[in-house]
């Protein structure tokens, strides 16, 4: 199985598994599972809004004296990973914005569904 776990405070907290492999365990343990509903496509093409403080990721992870090898760790994603993100070269997806954002304690970081 593909899965990522996300921790918090050094605990599992969230399991994240393919689609398909998650429709397997659920038919393995006999339930039936309804449809899922895709959600509407969004009005607007805007970049996802990022929670306050974010961009200012690396100076506030400094800030704070955490290793970049210890927030990725924590975060659930690997250091060479957070170091794009750090750089701009990519754009987390919300579950790890929201775990970047609680562990770096950003105001505001239960907005962002």
């Amino acid at each position: 199985m593909d899965i990522q776990i996300i921790a918090r405070d050094g605990e599992p907290e969230y399991a994240v598994l393919p689609w398909a492999q998650y429709q397997a365990l659920l038919k393995a343990a006999g339930i039936n599972a309804a449809p899922v509903q895709q959600p509407a496509a969004p009005l607007a093409t805007s970049p996802e809004p990022i929670l306050p403080g974010l961009d200012q990721l690396r100076s506030l992870r400094e800030g704070k004296g955490i290793a970049i090898e210890a927030l990725a760790r924590t975060v659930g994603i690997s250091p060479s990973y957070l170091a794009m993100i750090e750089n701009g070269e990519r754009q987390p997806d919300a579950a790890i914005r929201r775990s970047l954002a609680w562990e770096l304690t950003v105001p505001g970081w239960r907005d962002e569904s």
